[in-house]
């Protein structure tokens, strides 16, 4: 067993949490309009900012291409306020960190050190949000298969979670749970390695006195499923060009409007996690409209 990583006392909190989790940004150069939508994703940021969120957890693809230090430089620029308001920002690796192929893989690890420096040496780690809410930010580039060490190290972190929380909110960017899609981004699909985390958290969940829930990106669109009294959220709405999403009957989202920038806003009360998804209605709009698209909550054990 091991504490966390990180940890955020619970007097520099605000009296009710919130948490906002949102991905795949793709921060790369703005007059590029073909790999990403730079107006919605930059108004994303701001709207995020104004929210003034006790934590953001992002699940990965910040940069278009992580090996390129310029769409680093990009992610500076553009979240300037962020760091202006000093907001706690944990993100996920995706796999966008490491595109370029294998021999700039580690030139991509080290340009999301030199973004997040705190990270340095990690690819996964823990964060204690006060004393009800614990993240968890995993790597799916690497195994989260049985016996590898980040699956030990997961079974190591839940089974010595302080039993004051009350929720796990896992942060990773492959999504173990998702629509399947049979004509449409079939090599988005859940894949082997998430579903084993699947698995293992619909086994633990009963015994774990803490709620779980489980936000991913990969799938540029929002999703919310249920399994194993499990909430996964797809959560990809954060500037990368959308995609289109054919959902099935166990999706519990399925408004058909298109495309979805968005983020989601969750709210810690005193016996639940109020989520709401907001979708920016229309990114050339000369001034932004928030829809709320979704909404639901997580009541404690």
């Amino acid at each position: 067993m091991a504490g966390p990583t990180f940890t955020v006392p619970e007097n520099k909190l605000s009296k009710h949490v919130v948490v906002i989790a949102y991905g795949d940004m793709r921060f790369h150069d703005p007059t590029n309009t073909k790999m990403a939508n730079p107006a919605a994703r930059q108004i994303l940021v701001a709207k995020v900012a104004a929210e003034h969120p006790d934590a953001v957890q992002t699940n990965g693809d910040v940069p278009y291409k992580g090996s390129d230090a310029a769409d680093y430089d990009v992610f500076r620029s553009e979240t300037a306020v962020w760091r202006e308001q000093q907001l706690r920002v944990y993100p996920a690796m995706g796999n966008h960190e490491l595109s370029g192929g294998p021999e700039k893989a580690a030139q991509g690890v080290e340009n999301w050190w030199n973004a997040f420096p705190d990270l340095r040496g990690r690819r996964w780690y823990s964060v204690a949000l006060g004393k009800r809410i614990y993240l968890l930010q995993l790597d799916s580039d690497l195994p989260l298969t049985e016996g590898s060490a980040q699956m030990e190290w997961i079974k190591g972190q839940i089974a010595g979670l302080p039993r004051s929380v009350d929720y796990l909110m896992i942060g990773m960017h492959h999504p173990p749970v998702a629509d399947i899609q049979t004509r449409i981004e079939v090599d988005h699909n859940p894949r082997p390695n998430e579903i084993a985390l699947r698995d293992y958290l619909t086994k633990i969940q009963p015994t774990t006195h803490a709620r779980i829930l489980v936000t991913a990106g990969h799938i540029h669109n929002y999703e919310r499923h249920v399994v194993g009294d499990v909430v996964y959220l797809v959560s990809g709405g954060g500037g990368a060009v959308p995609y289109q999403v054919e959902r099935t009957p166990d999706d519990l989202y399925q408004d058909t409007d298109f495309p979805n920038f968005h983020y989601v806003k969750f709210e810690l009360e005193r016996n639940e996690l109020k989520a709401t998804m907001y979708r920016l209605a229309d990114p050339a709009a000369a001034t932004p409209v928030w829809q709320v698209k979704d909404s639901f909550a997580v009541k404690k054990k």
